[in-house]
């Protein structure tokens, strides 16, 4: 590693490094025709014909709406993984649920890239406040902070006080976490009277950040705010790098993926430029993925000079929202199959709409609910309050209610209308 980019490998020629992909593509696709999941959705395609972009594009996708419905059909991972569950290091429970691997690599996630680019180095420490239960973006953190050599705070999510005195006590250079905990602890440090001056750069994930957060986060003592694009079945995709202190148009491509930007519905890729949906090719031994559409919104920059920084891979331009209606509420997924299980559970319910409001990181959930005929006060408080213990138990929010009468709500299909402000 040298002091600007993590290894020769992001500072390929762009042609060489399209070369080695492809180069490499017929034989991932031959070991994901070795599992049962992935033999059926290639069935007839000859791996050894799967050498550019133009014969990818052929290939099916496999959403990652998808995967539910595939695992419950052959536990746990769909007859997608390639690797024996007993010769895995560990199995996530994600929200759906949805089960996703990790094998035993070091840095299998391939996290240290963007923390390197974020500024992390050998000998320093960093506060993980990614959650441990369960999902994997805690143990993306923990494989990447071991490649480069920089030691972890386990913090986990929650526990306000305790993260602030963490910091006040332990003087962490770097908080890893989403940026909407971060803002809390910063919140809960001044009425705590804490010095947690030590935060000089923070690496965010799970959830959008907003130019207007990025702003706020500085302004209040965190100089370096940095995004990386990863997911529970992917690790990291893309990754934000900075020049002089400024942060770069767009984000990098990790070096093991291959990314597509098509038209939602369908696999077709769109024009250069043009917003579509994320559609990821992963080369990993244990969990390979073909085609894998994220339901993210992008685009790739597709400008000629590399990115400022000395990376040469594409870039994207970050996450801009969702190919279909679910989003994601306090770093956690919501699906309109969430919203009918809800209704389901309550007969008086004729129709629910879940509407998400406010800014980033003080973003609420209200499920509106039309019944044939608003009861009486006390009645409505017995009812709402079903409704709401029903939405922790099903989406692990919190979450209001709002009873409305029957009609009100338009009759246009949608089950999540996200109205949060973004700038």
């Amino acid at each position: 590693m040298n002091d600007d980019t993590f290894d020769a490998l992001e500072r390929r020629d762009p042609q060489e490094r399209e070369r080695d992909l492809m180069a490499h593509l017929p034989a991932l696709v031959a070991r994901a025709q070795g599992t049962p999941g992935w033999a059926a959705i290639l069935a007839g395609v000859d791996a050894r014909q799967v050498n550019s972009r133009a014969a990818l594009a052929q290939l099916p996708i496999t959403r990652k709406a998808d995967l539910k419905a595939l695992q419950a059909i052959a536990m746990p991972f769909g007859g997608l993984a390639a690797t024996g569950v007993g010769q895995l290091s560990r199995v996530f429970v994600s929200p759906g649920p949805i089960f996703d691997p990790e094998g035993r690599g070091l840095d299998w996630w391939r996290f240290a890239r963007p923390m390197y680019a974020a500024g992390i180095r050998s000998g320093g420490l960093l506060q993980n406040c990614f959650s441990y239960h369960f999902t994997p973006a805690a143990f993306m953190v923990e494989g990447g902070a071991r490649r480069i050599g920089c030691a972890v705070i386990p913090a986990g999510a929650g526990q306000t006080e305790m993260q602030v005195q963490a910091i006040a006590d332990l003087r962490p250079d770097t908080y890893v976490g989403t940026p909407s905990f971060l803002r809390i602890i910063i919140d809960k440090a001044r009425d705590m009277g804490a010095d947690i001056s030590s935060l000089q750069r923070a690496l965010m994930g799970a959830e959008a950040l907003p130019e207007s957060l990025r702003a706020w986060l500085r302004a209040n003592g965190v100089p370096q705010v940095f995004q990386t694009y990863a997911s529970a079945d992917l690790g990291s995709v893309a990754y934000e790098t900075a020049t002089d202190g400024a942060i770069n148009p767009g984000m990098v491509l990790d070096e093991d993926v291959i990314v597509e930007i098509v038209r939602p519905g369908s696999g077709e890729p769109v024009a250069p430029g043009d917003i579509g949906e994320v559609v990821v090719t992963l080369f990993n031994d244990d969990y390979p993925l073909i085609r894998f559409a994220t339901g993210d919104m992008s685009a790739m920059l597709h400008e000629a000079p590399p990115s400022p920084c000395g990376r040469t891979n594409g870039r994207i331009r970050g996450w801009l929202g969702r190919a279909d209606q679910t989003t994601k509420v306090r770093a956690m997924f919501v699906h309109p199959s969430q919203v009918d299980n809800i209704a389901r559970r309550h007969p008086h319910i004729v129709k629910a709409r879940l509407v998400v409001s406010g800014s980033m990181a003080q973003d609420m959930m209200t499920l509106r609910c039309e019944v044939d005929a608003l009861p009486s006060a006390g009645t409505m408080a017995g009812m709402t309050a079903a409704i709401v213990h029903t939405i922790r138990e099903v989406t692990k929010l919190r979450g209001e209610v709002e009873l409305v009468a029957r009609g009100t709500l338009a009759d246009d299909g949608v089950l999540i209308e996200d109205l949060r402000d973004y700038r």
